[in-house]
């Protein structure tokens, strides 16, 4: 099982900090920390923004149970595809048939369409604060996105999301220009805070399903899987995945702070990230502003590319059809065309004069809450299954956390959910106005 002896087994490599084990662990590096970071989107960030300027820090708590949950889902991921050497739909396939395999794909491709989407429209928005028009930044974007992916190998590709990765320490600068209060800061961290307000309820629901989507268990083991890790390197792998998803929380942690320390101060109202960044402006200065602004231009550029690869492995891998960065259009036709698709068809979305923007981004959000949970048990029942995993499976204690983060999350997706098409009968159920 997945504890004693396990755990020391894959462990075994990191207990001697010498320069081999600083090299293998600098060369199993990248899908971890690039699926967790990834995720700190255009959307990740708006919510962020949203919560830490209209809550002040009253949330920031939401942020340790969130660590853990992210933790604990993205290693089962990384530790199948170091078992099996095969990506989440792969499994999925083999083991539940080929009908459920076809309808998660569809349903993971609209939401993944609307995420798409959503990541130009925070392109076009973080350099329209610097003066570029959408109809410049968009197609550039683009066609930057498709030659990094179809041109580069995986690699080259890895490094500089690795790159864009380092961009996120602008957040936290521009919450250290803040002044924050830190005994506040630390008090609201340790110290939950619960309030009457349904409002409330949905911001902490949304923080917790911004941080956790169903794209990133597939890209993470699909990373895995792609970089040849196998359960020998295990040990540090692990670690690439709690060093990603401790610095992921770290950026929102700050983001929030950020926003807390000026906009919630000052009473402002925002809608987006690109609004926190311009209202930080005469708060802060223009520098911290700038920061802001550049770092949801990286942020929506960086997924952008993800969000779009992504889609490609799990559906190439759901049908059985060849995918990876490393291969080229002959070899992997339907990868490298559906990538192409999805970026052709958002970056033509945001450039429609009144494009339903706002519609498409609650649909994406309704069909992601709603394919989280079923992606989730999937993924339990696989990593208990003795026959694909052997001793590598979850013990009892690993099983407990897991179940109870899937619950949690379930519950939580199931909420925000509802809300989202009935709005405010979440808090009307729960007795809050």
């Amino acid at each position: 099982m997945f504890t004693g002896i396990s755990l020391f087994r894959l462990f075994k490599p990191l207990r001697k900090v010498n320069p081999r084990n600083i090299l293998l662990f600098l060369a199993i590096l990248g899908p971890g920390i690039i699926t967790a970071n990834v995720d700190n989107d255009a959307g990740g960030i708006t919510t962020y923004s949203l919560a830490g300027a209209h809550f002040g820090y009253t949330l920031l708590w939401v942020m340790v149970p969130t660590t853990i949950a992210l933790v604990v889902i993205q290693e089962m991921c990384a530790r199948m595809g170091a078992v099996t050497g095969k990506g989440l739909s792969d499994l999925i396939r083999e083991s539940f048939g080929v009908k459920v395999t076809f309808y998660v794909m569809i349903a993971l491709l609209i939401t993944n369409m609307g995420n798409s989407v959503s990541e130009f429209a925070g392109i076009a928005a973080s350099l329209e604060i610097f003066g570029i028009s959408k109809y410049l930044s968009v197609p550039v974007s683009a066609v930057l996105v498709w030659l990094l992916v179809v041109k580069g190998s995986y690699k080259f590709v890895e490094k500089v999301f690795l790159v864009a990765c380092m961009v996120y320490i602008a957040y936290p600068i521009a919450a250290f220009m803040a002044g924050p209060k830190w005994n506040t800061i630390l008090t609201a961290t340790l110290v939950p805070t619960f309030k009457s307000d349904s409002a409330y309820l949905m911001t902490m629901i949304g923080l917790v399903g911004t941080t956790i989507a169903p794209w990133m268990q597939f890209y993470q083991q699909s990373a895995v899987v792609e970089k040849g890790i196998t359960i020998d390197q295990y040990g540090f792998s692990r670690l690439d995945v709690i060093i990603g998803c401790v610095m992921a929380i770290v950026v929102a942690f700050f983001i929030v702070v950020a926003c807390a320390s000026t906009i919630h101060v000052q009473g402002l109202k925002i809608e987006t990230a690109a609004d926190a960044a311009v209202a930080l402006k005469p708060l802060v200065g223009r520098h911290a502003s700038t920061l802001f602004a550049f770092g949801l231009f990286n942020a929506s550029l960086f997924a952008a590319c993800i969000l779009p690869l992504s889609t490609a492995y799990y559906i190439c891998e759901g049908l059985g059809w060849e995918s990876g960065i490393d291969k080229n259009f002959r070899q992997a036709p339907q990868f490298f065309w559906l990538f192409t698709i999805i970026i052709i068809l958002s970056a033509l979305t945001i450039l429609i004069p009144n494009a339903p923007l706002i519609m498409i981004m609650f649909i994406s959000q309704v069909v992601n809450g709603a394919v989280l949970p079923f992606v989730l048990i999937f993924m339990l029942k696989l990593v208990n299954d003795r026959s694909l995993m052997g001793t590598y499976t979850n013990g009892p204690v690993f099983n407990g956390i897991s179940w109870l983060t899937v619950v949690i999350m379930i519950v939580l997706t199931v909420m925000m959910t509802v809300d989202l098409l009935f709005p405010g009968s979440v808090g009307t159920l729960l007795g809050v106005p």
